[in-house]
C-alpha cells in the first residue's frame, strides 16, 4: 500500500494501519520500510483489533488477522475484507476499485511522524527480506508441485500466496526510492 499511496490519496482515501505490537515496533516498521502513513498501536487488542472482527483467537502470540476497511466520510465502513490468517491480505487493485466507487475528491495525509523506534524480538532486518520474501515464495511453489493432487482451492491459495510475495518483492526498490 505504501507504493501505491499516491494512488489511494487521489481516490480520497487515506491509509492507516492497526497493528497489535507496541508503538515502538510499529515506529521500526515504519521506519524500516519508509511507510508514507501510520500504523496505530493497540496492543491489547481492544480498541479496534477486536471490536472490528480482527482478532485472531487461535493465534497463541495474539496478533491481528490482517483486514482491510474502507470508512466512508458519514463514518460507516462501506467495505471489509479479513483475511484468515498473517499471509492472507487483499491485492491493491480491489481496494482502489472499491475506493474509487466512493467517488471522493483527493485528499491529502501528513507524513507520520516517528516514536522511538524499537525491533521486535524476531523482526528481520530490511538487508534481509529479500531473501525472506524469495525463500517463502520458493518453499510455496515446492509444496505446490509435490502436491498438486491436493485439489483446485489449495492451488489457488497457493498461486495467491506466491502473488502476494512477489507483490512485495517487487516493492522493496520503492523504500529505497522513499527513503532517498
Amino acid at each position: 500500500m505504501a507504493q501505491r499511496h499516491d494512488e489511494f490519496l487521489e481516490r480520497g482515501g487515506r491509509v492507516y494501519g492497526i497493528s497489535a505490537d507496541t508503538a515502538g515496533m510499529n515506529a521500526a516498521v515504519m521506519e524500516k520500510l519508509a511507510l508514507p502513513f501510520p500504523i496505530l498501536s493497540d496492543p491489547d487488542r481492544e480498541r479496534a483489533i477486536t471490536p472490528l472482527g480482527f482478532a485472531d483467537a487461535d493465534d497463541p502470540r495474539r496478533i491481528s488477522r490482517p483486514a482491510t476497511i474502507i470508512v466512508s466520510p458519514e463514518g460507516e465502513i462501506v467495505f471489509s475484507v479479513v483475511g484468515r490468517d498473517y499471509a492472507d491480505r487483499p491485492d491493491e487493485d480491489l481496494l482502489l476499485e472499491s475506493l474509487a466507487a466512493l467517488d471522493l475528491a483527493p485528499t491529502t495525509q501528513q507524513t507520520p511522524e516517528l516514536g522511538e523506534p524499537v525491533a521486535g524480538p524476531t523482526a528481520p532486518s530490511y538487508k534481509a527480506l529479500g531473501s525472506y520474501f524469495r525463500g517463502a515464495k520458493f518453499a510455496v511453489l515446492a509444496v505446490r508441485s509435490r502436491h498438486r493432487e491436493l485439489g483446485e482451492g489449495l492451488r489457488d491459495d497457493l498461486k495467491g500466496y506466491v502473488h502476494m510475495v512477489e507483490r512485495y518483492i517487487e516493492a522493496l526498490p520503492a523504500v529505497e526510492e522513499r527513503k532517498a
